[in-house]
Protein backbone atom coordinates (compact mmCIF):
# COMPACT_ATOMS: atom_id res chain seq x y z
CA UNK A 1 0.00 0.00 0.00
CA UNK A 2 1.24 3.48 -0.97
CA UNK A 3 2.53 5.78 2.00
CA UNK A 4 2.68 3.16 4.48
CA UNK A 5 5.90 4.13 5.46
CA UNK A 6 5.04 7.60 5.71
CA UNK A 7 4.50 9.04 9.49
CA UNK A 8 0.91 9.54 9.23
CA UNK A 9 1.21 13.37 9.97
CA UNK A 10 2.86 13.86 6.36
CA UNK A 11 -0.17 12.15 4.62
CA UNK A 12 -2.52 14.65 2.69
CA UNK A 13 -6.11 14.48 3.46
CA UNK A 14 -7.35 14.27 -0.32
CA UNK A 15 -4.15 13.32 -1.69
CA UNK A 16 -3.09 9.93 -0.39
CA UNK A 17 -2.20 7.51 -3.27
CA UNK A 18 -4.42 5.28 -2.11
CA UNK A 19 -7.48 6.84 -4.42
CA UNK A 20 -10.68 7.19 -1.50
CA UNK A 21 -9.20 6.69 1.44
CA UNK A 22 -12.30 6.14 3.34
CA UNK A 23 -12.10 2.65 1.55
CA UNK A 24 -9.10 1.89 3.33
CA UNK A 25 -9.86 2.82 6.51
CA UNK A 26 -13.01 1.41 6.44
CA UNK A 27 -11.02 -2.51 6.45
CA UNK A 28 -9.11 -1.44 9.07
CA UNK A 29 -11.91 -0.21 11.33
CA UNK A 30 -11.96 -4.24 12.39
CA UNK A 31 -15.60 -4.82 12.32
CA UNK A 32 -14.71 -8.24 10.63
CA UNK A 33 -13.23 -8.73 14.29
CA UNK A 34 -16.44 -8.77 15.81
CA UNK A 35 -17.58 -11.48 12.92
CA UNK A 36 -15.02 -13.53 13.97
CA UNK A 37 -15.72 -13.24 17.57
CA UNK A 38 -19.28 -13.98 17.03
CA UNK A 39 -18.50 -17.44 15.44
CA UNK A 40 -15.95 -18.20 17.53
CA UNK A 41 -17.98 -18.18 20.45
CA UNK A 42 -20.35 -19.86 19.11
CA UNK A 43 -17.72 -22.41 19.25
CA UNK A 44 -15.71 -22.40 15.94
CA UNK A 45 -11.85 -22.78 17.18
CA UNK A 46 -11.17 -21.68 13.67
CA UNK A 47 -12.79 -18.03 13.56
CA UNK A 48 -10.90 -17.53 16.64
CA UNK A 49 -7.34 -18.49 15.03
CA UNK A 50 -8.62 -16.30 11.74
CA UNK A 51 -9.38 -13.29 14.21
CA UNK A 52 -5.81 -13.25 15.63
CA UNK A 53 -4.26 -14.27 12.28
CA UNK A 54 -5.90 -11.03 10.83
CA UNK A 55 -5.13 -8.90 13.70
CA UNK A 56 -1.09 -10.26 13.71
CA UNK A 57 -1.50 -9.48 9.60
CA UNK A 58 -2.81 -6.03 10.34
CA UNK A 59 -0.04 -5.01 13.09
CA UNK A 60 2.42 -6.00 10.80
CA UNK A 61 1.49 -4.10 7.80
CA UNK A 62 0.22 -0.54 9.74
CA UNK A 63 3.74 -0.14 11.89
CA UNK A 64 2.69 2.20 14.71
CA UNK A 65 1.85 5.77 12.97
CA UNK A 66 3.00 4.53 9.87
CA UNK A 67 0.57 5.31 7.01
CA UNK A 68 -2.75 6.02 6.13
CA UNK A 69 -4.63 4.09 9.01
CA UNK A 70 -3.01 5.63 11.60
CA UNK A 71 -3.87 9.05 9.87
CA UNK A 72 -7.30 9.93 11.57
CA UNK A 73 -7.72 9.40 15.00
CA UNK A 74 -11.63 8.73 14.62
CA UNK A 75 -9.88 5.65 12.79
CA UNK A 76 -7.79 4.96 15.42
CA UNK A 77 -10.88 5.34 17.92
CA UNK A 78 -13.49 2.87 15.82
CA UNK A 79 -10.48 0.35 16.29
CA UNK A 80 -10.26 0.50 20.40
CA UNK A 81 -14.01 0.11 20.74
CA UNK A 82 -14.04 -2.80 18.08
CA UNK A 83 -11.41 -4.41 20.01
CA UNK A 84 -13.36 -3.68 23.20
CA UNK A 85 -16.31 -5.60 21.96
CA UNK A 86 -14.78 -8.25 20.63
CA UNK A 87 -13.33 -8.80 24.20
CA UNK A 88 -16.15 -8.46 25.53
CA UNK A 89 -18.14 -10.83 23.72
CA UNK A 90 -15.21 -13.72 24.17
CA UNK A 91 -15.51 -13.45 27.79
CA UNK A 92 -11.64 -11.80 27.65
CA UNK A 93 -12.02 -8.30 28.47
CA UNK A 94 -10.57 -9.04 32.19
CA UNK A 95 -7.70 -10.64 31.10
CA UNK A 96 -6.90 -9.47 27.48
CA UNK A 97 -3.70 -11.04 25.81
CA UNK A 98 -0.37 -8.92 26.28
CA UNK A 99 -0.20 -7.99 22.71
CA UNK A 100 -4.07 -6.72 22.85
CA UNK A 101 -3.37 -4.28 25.87
CA UNK A 102 0.28 -2.96 23.89
CA UNK A 103 -2.08 -2.50 20.92
CA UNK A 104 -4.52 -0.72 22.63
CA UNK A 105 -2.03 1.33 24.65
CA UNK A 106 -0.65 2.70 21.26
CA UNK A 107 -3.94 3.76 19.67
CA UNK A 108 -4.20 5.58 22.99
CA UNK A 109 -1.01 7.37 22.67
CA UNK A 110 -2.19 8.31 18.92
CA UNK A 111 -5.49 9.46 19.85
CA UNK A 112 -4.38 11.39 23.11
CA UNK A 113 -2.74 14.78 21.17
CA UNK A 114 -4.99 15.58 18.57
CA UNK A 115 -8.30 15.06 20.73
CA UNK A 116 -8.71 19.19 20.75
CA UNK A 117 -8.58 19.24 16.57
CA UNK A 118 -11.15 16.33 16.94
CA UNK A 119 -12.79 18.61 19.28
CA UNK A 120 -12.95 21.70 17.08
CA UNK A 121 -14.83 19.63 13.94
CA UNK A 122 -17.89 19.69 16.17
CA UNK A 123 -19.04 16.40 15.24
CA UNK A 124 -18.77 12.94 15.76
CA UNK A 125 -14.99 12.59 15.56
CA UNK A 126 -15.16 14.32 19.15
CA UNK A 127 -17.59 11.95 20.55
CA UNK A 128 -15.49 8.57 19.04
CA UNK A 129 -12.21 9.63 20.39
CA UNK A 130 -13.43 10.62 23.75
CA UNK A 131 -15.54 7.75 23.82
CA UNK A 132 -12.29 5.29 22.80
CA UNK A 133 -10.33 6.84 25.43
CA UNK A 134 -12.94 6.51 27.92
CA UNK A 135 -13.04 2.61 27.27
CA UNK A 136 -9.29 1.91 26.19
CA UNK A 137 -8.14 4.21 29.29
CA UNK A 138 -10.08 2.62 32.08
CA UNK A 139 -9.49 -0.79 30.41
CA UNK A 140 -5.69 -0.31 30.89
CA UNK A 141 -6.35 1.27 34.32
CA UNK A 142 -8.13 -2.00 35.17
CA UNK A 143 -4.79 -4.03 33.81
CA UNK A 144 -2.95 -1.94 36.18
CA UNK A 145 -1.88 0.52 33.78
CA UNK A 146 -1.59 3.41 36.34
CA UNK A 147 -0.91 6.46 33.74
CA UNK A 148 -3.85 5.36 31.72
CA UNK A 149 -6.36 7.09 34.79
CA UNK A 150 -5.43 10.13 32.34
CA UNK A 151 -6.81 9.01 29.22
CA UNK A 152 -9.93 7.44 31.12
CA UNK A 153 -10.92 11.02 32.62
CA UNK A 154 -9.73 12.59 29.43
CA UNK A 155 -12.42 10.58 27.68
CA UNK A 156 -14.82 10.95 30.09
CA UNK A 157 -14.85 14.50 30.40
CA UNK A 158 -15.08 15.13 26.82
CA UNK A 159 -17.72 12.64 26.09
CA UNK A 160 -19.70 14.35 28.72
CA UNK A 161 -19.01 17.97 27.45
CA UNK A 162 -18.92 16.58 23.44
CA UNK A 163 -23.03 15.21 23.76
CA UNK A 164 -24.30 18.62 26.25
CA UNK A 165 -22.65 20.72 23.11
CA UNK A 166 -23.69 18.72 19.73
CA UNK A 167 -27.06 17.07 21.19
CA UNK A 168 -29.68 19.42 21.42
CA UNK A 169 -32.52 18.32 24.28
CA UNK A 170 -35.21 17.06 21.07
CA UNK A 171 -32.53 15.00 20.55
CA UNK A 172 -30.92 16.60 17.13
CA UNK A 173 -27.17 16.30 16.56
CA UNK A 174 -24.97 18.60 14.93
CA UNK A 175 -24.15 16.63 12.08
CA UNK A 176 -27.61 17.07 9.79
CA UNK A 177 -27.38 13.04 8.83
CA UNK A 178 -29.49 10.02 9.91
CA UNK A 179 -26.05 7.84 9.50
CA UNK A 180 -23.56 9.85 11.26
CA UNK A 181 -26.48 10.01 13.89
CA UNK A 182 -26.00 6.22 14.18
CA UNK A 183 -22.70 6.82 14.50
CA UNK A 184 -23.06 8.81 17.50
CA UNK A 185 -25.63 6.51 19.19
CA UNK A 186 -23.47 3.15 18.96
CA UNK A 187 -20.60 5.50 20.00
CA UNK A 188 -22.07 6.21 22.99
CA UNK A 189 -23.86 2.66 23.48
CA UNK A 190 -20.67 1.13 23.73
CA UNK A 191 -19.45 3.17 26.30
CA UNK A 192 -22.15 2.72 28.62
CA UNK A 193 -21.59 -0.88 27.95
CA UNK A 194 -18.19 -0.54 28.88
CA UNK A 195 -18.88 1.43 31.94
CA UNK A 196 -21.07 -0.85 32.97
CA UNK A 197 -18.73 -4.15 32.63
CA UNK A 198 -16.32 -2.50 34.92
CA UNK A 199 -18.71 -0.94 37.01
CA UNK A 200 -17.57 2.98 36.77
CA UNK A 201 -19.37 5.79 37.75
CA UNK A 202 -22.76 6.81 36.18
CA UNK A 203 -22.70 8.85 33.43
CA UNK A 204 -24.44 12.32 33.70
CA UNK A 205 -28.09 12.75 33.82
CA UNK A 206 -27.47 15.25 31.72
CA UNK A 207 -25.29 12.89 29.13
CA UNK A 208 -28.22 10.08 29.78
CA UNK A 209 -30.96 12.38 28.74
CA UNK A 210 -29.13 13.97 25.91
CA UNK A 211 -28.56 10.27 24.15
CA UNK A 212 -31.79 9.36 25.39
CA UNK A 213 -33.23 12.01 23.66
CA UNK A 214 -30.65 11.53 20.64
CA UNK A 215 -32.38 8.08 20.31
CA UNK A 216 -35.58 8.85 20.29
CA UNK A 217 -34.91 11.29 17.39
CA UNK A 218 -33.52 8.66 15.52
CA UNK A 219 -36.88 6.19 16.27
CA UNK A 220 -38.94 8.91 14.99
CA UNK A 221 -37.70 9.36 11.28
CA UNK A 222 -37.10 5.58 10.65
CA UNK A 223 -39.89 3.24 10.09
CA UNK A 224 -41.32 0.60 11.61
CA UNK A 225 -41.67 -1.95 8.55
CA UNK A 226 -37.58 -2.32 7.61
CA UNK A 227 -36.16 0.03 9.69
CA UNK A 228 -35.00 2.54 7.14
CA UNK A 229 -35.36 6.31 6.70
CA UNK A 230 -34.75 9.25 5.06
CA UNK A 231 -31.13 9.45 2.82
CA UNK A 232 -29.99 12.62 5.19
CA UNK A 233 -27.08 14.40 4.93
CA UNK A 234 -23.65 13.36 4.56
CA UNK A 235 -22.88 9.26 4.64
CA UNK A 236 -19.43 7.67 4.34
CA UNK A 237 -20.56 4.58 4.70
CA UNK A 238 -19.97 4.07 8.61
CA UNK A 239 -21.58 1.02 10.57
CA UNK A 240 -19.86 0.63 14.00
CA UNK A 241 -21.89 -1.87 15.93
CA UNK A 242 -22.52 -4.33 13.18
CA UNK A 243 -23.38 -7.50 15.23
CA UNK A 244 -26.77 -8.24 13.48
CA UNK A 245 -27.80 -9.58 10.27
CA UNK A 246 -30.14 -6.94 9.43
CA UNK A 247 -29.45 -4.82 6.14
CA UNK A 248 -26.89 -2.15 6.42
CA UNK A 249 -29.79 0.66 5.89
CA UNK A 250 -32.02 -0.71 9.05
CA UNK A 251 -31.43 1.35 12.17
CA UNK A 252 -33.59 -0.56 14.23
CA UNK A 253 -30.60 -2.49 15.80
CA UNK A 254 -29.03 1.02 16.71
CA UNK A 255 -32.18 2.13 18.59
CA UNK A 256 -32.99 -0.58 20.31
CA UNK A 257 -29.85 -1.04 21.93
CA UNK A 258 -29.32 2.79 22.82
CA UNK A 259 -33.15 2.87 24.17
CA UNK A 260 -32.58 -0.25 26.17
CA UNK A 261 -29.56 1.16 27.70
CA UNK A 262 -30.36 4.83 27.93
CA UNK A 263 -33.96 4.80 28.84
CA UNK A 264 -34.67 1.09 29.97
CA UNK A 265 -37.67 0.48 27.24
CA UNK A 266 -37.43 -1.24 24.07
CA UNK A 267 -38.02 1.05 21.03
CA UNK A 268 -39.18 -2.12 18.95
CA UNK A 269 -41.54 -4.11 21.12
CA UNK A 270 -41.68 -6.87 18.78
CA UNK A 271 -38.67 -9.28 19.07
CA UNK A 272 -36.33 -10.01 15.95
CA UNK A 273 -33.22 -9.35 14.83
CA UNK A 274 -32.73 -5.87 16.03
CA UNK A 275 -32.45 -7.87 19.22
CA UNK A 276 -29.44 -9.63 19.03
CA UNK A 277 -26.57 -7.09 19.93
CA UNK A 278 -28.33 -7.44 23.54
CA UNK A 279 -28.16 -10.62 23.18
CA UNK A 280 -24.13 -10.63 22.38
CA UNK A 281 -23.26 -8.31 24.88
CA UNK A 282 -25.04 -9.65 27.76
CA UNK A 283 -27.88 -7.00 27.89
CA UNK A 284 -31.58 -8.04 29.57
CA UNK A 285 -34.34 -7.32 26.92
CA UNK A 286 -36.99 -5.09 29.07
CA UNK A 287 -40.67 -5.73 28.93
CA UNK A 288 -41.85 -2.24 28.73
CA UNK A 289 -41.57 -0.56 25.20
CA UNK A 290 -41.72 3.59 24.36
CA UNK A 291 -45.28 4.92 22.99
CA UNK A 292 -45.21 4.52 19.06
CA UNK A 293 -43.73 7.04 17.26
CA UNK A 294 -45.78 10.18 15.92
CA UNK A 295 -45.54 13.11 14.46
CA UNK A 296 -43.14 15.35 15.94
CA UNK A 297 -41.13 19.00 15.52
CA UNK A 298 -37.74 19.23 16.58
CA UNK A 299 -37.12 22.84 16.31
CA UNK A 300 -33.57 22.88 17.41
CA UNK A 301 -32.32 20.97 14.22
CA UNK A 302 -35.14 22.00 11.69
CA UNK A 303 -37.07 18.79 11.24
CA UNK A 304 -40.85 17.81 11.19
CA UNK A 305 -41.88 14.65 10.78
CA UNK A 306 -45.66 14.24 10.41
CA UNK A 307 -47.70 10.68 10.12
CA UNK A 308 -50.58 10.00 9.50
CA UNK A 309 -51.09 6.09 9.37
CA UNK A 310 -48.68 4.41 7.34
CA UNK A 311 -47.62 7.98 5.56
CA UNK A 312 -44.40 9.80 6.85
CA UNK A 313 -43.08 13.37 5.52
CA UNK A 314 -40.13 14.70 6.75
CA UNK A 315 -39.42 18.56 6.35
CA UNK A 316 -35.93 20.18 6.86
CA UNK A 317 -35.79 23.57 7.49
CA UNK A 318 -32.76 26.00 8.14
CA UNK A 319 -31.72 25.68 11.77
CA UNK A 320 -27.60 25.58 11.38
CA UNK A 321 -26.12 26.00 14.98
CA UNK A 322 -23.42 24.20 13.61
CA UNK A 323 -21.98 23.91 10.22
CA UNK A 324 -24.56 22.29 6.82
CA UNK A 325 -22.84 19.68 4.77
CA UNK A 326 -25.94 19.95 2.39
CA UNK A 327 -28.09 22.61 0.66
CA UNK A 328 -31.11 20.94 1.47
CA UNK A 329 -33.42 23.68 3.07
CA UNK A 330 -37.12 22.72 2.48
CA UNK A 331 -35.80 19.34 1.32
CA UNK A 332 -39.24 16.78 1.64
CA UNK A 333 -39.12 12.92 2.25
CA UNK A 334 -42.44 11.49 1.68
CA UNK A 335 -42.88 7.37 2.75
CA UNK A 336 -45.32 5.21 2.17
CA UNK A 337 -45.35 2.17 4.76
CA UNK A 338 -41.74 1.38 4.51
CA UNK A 339 -41.34 2.65 0.58
CA UNK A 340 -39.42 6.23 -0.41
CA UNK A 341 -41.61 7.71 -2.71
CA UNK A 342 -40.41 11.14 -2.46
CA UNK A 343 -36.82 10.60 -1.60
CA UNK A 344 -33.26 12.63 -0.94
CA UNK A 345 -29.99 12.02 -2.77
CA UNK A 346 -27.63 10.93 -0.41
CA UNK A 347 -23.98 11.98 -0.62
CA UNK A 348 -22.28 8.86 -2.74
CA UNK A 349 -18.44 10.06 -2.04
CA UNK A 350 -15.93 12.17 -0.35
CA UNK A 351 -13.42 11.91 -3.05
CA UNK A 352 -15.48 10.87 -5.89
CA UNK A 353 -15.07 14.48 -8.03
CA UNK A 354 -16.09 17.88 -7.68
CA UNK A 355 -18.82 17.09 -10.24
CA UNK A 356 -20.46 14.29 -7.78
CA UNK A 357 -19.52 16.72 -4.78
CA UNK A 358 -21.67 19.00 -6.10
CA UNK A 359 -24.35 17.65 -6.74
CA UNK A 360 -25.17 15.37 -4.23
CA UNK A 361 -24.48 18.14 -1.73
CA UNK A 362 -26.35 20.80 -3.56
CA UNK A 363 -29.90 21.84 -4.11
CA UNK A 364 -30.38 20.11 -7.15
CA UNK A 365 -29.98 16.82 -5.70
CA UNK A 366 -32.75 17.31 -2.88
CA UNK A 367 -36.72 17.78 -3.52
CA UNK A 368 -36.61 21.79 -2.80
CA UNK A 369 -36.39 24.74 -5.05
CA UNK A 370 -33.48 25.84 -6.75
CA UNK A 371 -32.85 29.44 -8.18
CA UNK A 372 -31.30 30.37 -10.48
CA UNK A 373 -29.50 27.11 -11.05
CA UNK A 374 -27.51 27.83 -7.94
CA UNK A 375 -27.31 26.49 -4.21
CA UNK A 376 -28.84 28.13 -1.51
CA UNK A 377 -25.47 29.42 0.24
CA UNK A 378 -22.04 29.67 -1.22
CA UNK A 379 -19.86 26.98 -1.69
CA UNK A 380 -16.71 28.03 0.04
CA UNK A 381 -14.96 24.62 -0.24
CA UNK A 382 -15.55 20.46 0.10
CA UNK A 383 -17.55 20.64 3.06
CA UNK A 384 -18.01 23.92 3.87
CA UNK A 385 -21.25 26.58 2.81
CA UNK A 386 -21.20 30.30 3.78
CA UNK A 387 -23.90 32.26 5.16
CA UNK A 388 -25.47 30.12 6.48
CA UNK A 389 -29.51 30.03 5.70
CA UNK A 390 -32.02 31.06 8.83
CA UNK A 391 -35.65 30.32 9.01
CA UNK A 392 -37.54 33.52 8.12
CA UNK A 393 -41.19 31.86 8.89
CA UNK A 394 -42.41 29.14 10.61
CA UNK A 395 -46.23 28.00 11.31
CA UNK A 396 -45.58 25.44 13.55
CA UNK A 397 -46.97 21.52 13.40
CA UNK A 398 -50.88 21.40 13.62
CA UNK A 399 -53.32 18.35 13.65
CA UNK A 400 -57.04 19.65 12.55
CA UNK A 401 -59.70 17.95 11.53
CA UNK A 402 -57.97 14.63 10.58
CA UNK A 403 -55.08 17.08 8.42
CA UNK A 404 -51.53 17.39 10.14
CA UNK A 405 -49.81 21.16 8.67
CA UNK A 406 -46.98 22.70 9.00
CA UNK A 407 -44.99 25.46 6.77
CA UNK A 408 -41.57 26.65 7.06
CA UNK A 409 -39.51 29.63 4.51
CA UNK A 410 -35.92 31.65 4.38
CA UNK A 411 -34.75 34.48 2.30
CA UNK A 412 -31.24 33.51 1.21
CA UNK A 413 -28.11 35.74 0.92
CA UNK A 414 -28.88 37.00 -2.58
CA UNK A 415 -32.53 37.62 -2.17
CA UNK A 416 -34.42 34.51 -3.28
CA UNK A 417 -37.81 33.74 -1.09
CA UNK A 418 -38.66 30.14 -0.46
CA UNK A 419 -41.53 29.37 1.83
CA UNK A 420 -43.05 25.83 1.70
CA UNK A 421 -46.43 24.74 3.65
CA UNK A 422 -47.36 21.19 3.52
CA UNK A 423 -51.04 19.30 4.23
CA UNK A 424 -51.08 15.71 4.96
CA UNK A 425 -54.20 13.61 5.13
CA UNK A 426 -55.21 9.64 4.95
CA UNK A 427 -54.81 9.61 1.23
CA UNK A 428 -52.93 12.39 -0.10
CA UNK A 429 -49.74 15.39 0.16
CA UNK A 430 -50.61 18.87 -0.78
CA UNK A 431 -47.40 20.48 -0.89
CA UNK A 432 -47.69 24.93 -1.36
CA UNK A 433 -44.06 26.56 -2.93
CA UNK A 434 -44.60 30.70 -2.87
CA UNK A 435 -41.41 31.88 -4.45
CA UNK A 436 -39.49 34.91 -5.03
CA UNK A 437 -36.96 37.35 -5.01
CA UNK A 438 -34.88 35.47 -7.88
CA UNK A 439 -33.53 36.62 -11.44
CA UNK A 440 -34.09 34.52 -14.08
CA UNK A 441 -35.60 30.92 -12.53
CA UNK A 442 -36.96 28.81 -10.14
CA UNK A 443 -36.98 24.99 -10.28
CA UNK A 444 -39.05 22.74 -8.56
CA UNK A 445 -37.77 18.83 -7.92
CA UNK A 446 -39.56 16.00 -7.29
CA UNK A 447 -37.05 12.95 -6.96
CA UNK A 448 -39.30 9.96 -7.17
CA UNK A 449 -38.96 6.17 -6.72
CA UNK A 450 -37.76 4.35 -9.65
CA UNK A 451 -40.85 2.58 -11.55
CA UNK A 452 -42.57 3.09 -14.90
CA UNK A 453 -43.64 7.00 -14.55
CA UNK A 454 -45.27 8.91 -18.07
CA UNK A 455 -45.17 12.80 -18.44
CA UNK A 456 -49.10 13.91 -18.58
CA UNK A 457 -49.45 18.13 -19.13
CA UNK A 458 -47.86 19.00 -15.79
CA UNK A 459 -48.06 15.82 -13.55
CA UNK A 460 -47.21 12.55 -14.23
CA UNK A 461 -48.76 8.75 -12.90
CA UNK A 462 -47.11 5.23 -12.77
CA UNK A 463 -50.40 3.52 -13.16
CA UNK A 464 -51.33 3.90 -9.33
CA UNK A 465 -50.47 7.54 -8.07
CA UNK A 466 -50.09 10.35 -9.73
CA UNK A 467 -48.12 13.87 -8.98
CA UNK A 468 -49.54 17.19 -10.35
CA UNK A 469 -48.34 20.14 -10.04
CA UNK A 470 -50.59 23.69 -10.80
CA UNK A 471 -49.13 27.15 -10.45
CA UNK A 472 -50.53 30.75 -10.09
CA UNK A 473 -47.71 31.77 -12.99
CA UNK A 474 -46.89 30.34 -16.01
CA UNK A 475 -45.54 27.49 -15.92
CA UNK A 476 -42.13 27.60 -18.67
CA UNK A 477 -40.88 23.64 -18.59
CA UNK A 478 -42.41 20.32 -17.12
CA UNK A 479 -39.99 18.04 -17.78
CA UNK A 480 -39.25 14.23 -16.40
CA UNK A 481 -35.34 13.87 -16.57
CA UNK A 482 -32.88 11.48 -14.76
CA UNK A 483 -31.35 12.22 -11.86
CA UNK A 484 -28.64 9.87 -9.46
CA UNK A 485 -28.81 8.61 -5.59
CA UNK A 486 -26.74 7.20 -3.61
CA UNK A 487 -28.10 4.78 -0.96
CA UNK A 488 -24.44 3.38 0.11
CA UNK A 489 -21.19 4.81 -0.16
CA UNK A 490 -19.53 4.74 -3.21
CA UNK A 491 -22.20 3.59 -4.99
CA UNK A 492 -25.10 5.46 -7.35
CA UNK A 493 -28.33 4.37 -9.36
CA UNK A 494 -30.85 6.54 -11.20
CA UNK A 495 -33.63 8.04 -10.28
CA UNK A 496 -36.69 9.57 -12.04
CA UNK A 497 -36.86 13.51 -11.33
CA UNK A 498 -39.88 15.56 -12.32
CA UNK A 499 -38.56 19.51 -13.07
CA UNK A 500 -41.06 22.27 -13.35
CA UNK A 501 -39.46 25.67 -14.03
CA UNK A 502 -41.48 29.05 -13.68
CA UNK A 503 -39.65 32.53 -14.32
CA UNK A 504 -42.00 34.56 -12.13
CA UNK A 505 -42.67 34.86 -8.76
CA UNK A 506 -45.78 32.56 -7.08
CA UNK A 507 -46.74 29.70 -6.00
CA UNK A 508 -46.44 25.83 -7.04
CA UNK A 509 -48.68 23.23 -5.78
CA UNK A 510 -48.21 19.65 -5.89
CA UNK A 511 -50.85 17.14 -5.11
CA UNK A 512 -49.49 13.52 -4.40
CA UNK A 513 -52.01 10.92 -4.54
CA UNK A 514 -52.00 7.48 -3.50
CA UNK A 515 -53.75 4.70 -5.05
CA UNK A 516 -57.26 4.61 -3.21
Amino acid sequence: MRGADRPWWQIPDFDSGVGDIKVVWELSRMDWALAWAQRARQGDAASLARLNDWLTDWCRNNPPYLGPNWKCGQECSIRVMHLAMVALILGQAGRPAPALRELVHLHLRRIAPTLHYAVGQDNNHGTSEAAALFIGGSWLQAQGVPSASRWARLGRRWLEERTARLISEDGSFSQHSLNYHRVLLDTCSMAEIWRRHLDLPNFSERLQARVRAAADWLRHLINQTNGDGPNLGANDGAHLLPLTETPYRDYRPCVQLATVLFAGQRACPESGPWDDALRWLGLPLPHESVAPPGSIQADAGGYVILRRGPLMVLLRYPRFQFRPSHADALHLDFWHDGDNLLRDAGSYGYNAGAQYLRYFSGAASHNTIQFDGRDQMPRLGRFLFGDWLATSKLEPLTDHAGELYVAAGYRDSLGGNHCRSIRLSDTALIVSDEVSGFVNKATLRWRLAPGQWTLDGTGITDGTQSLVVQASMPIVRCELVEGWESRFYLNKSAVPVLEVEVNQPGVLISHYRLAA
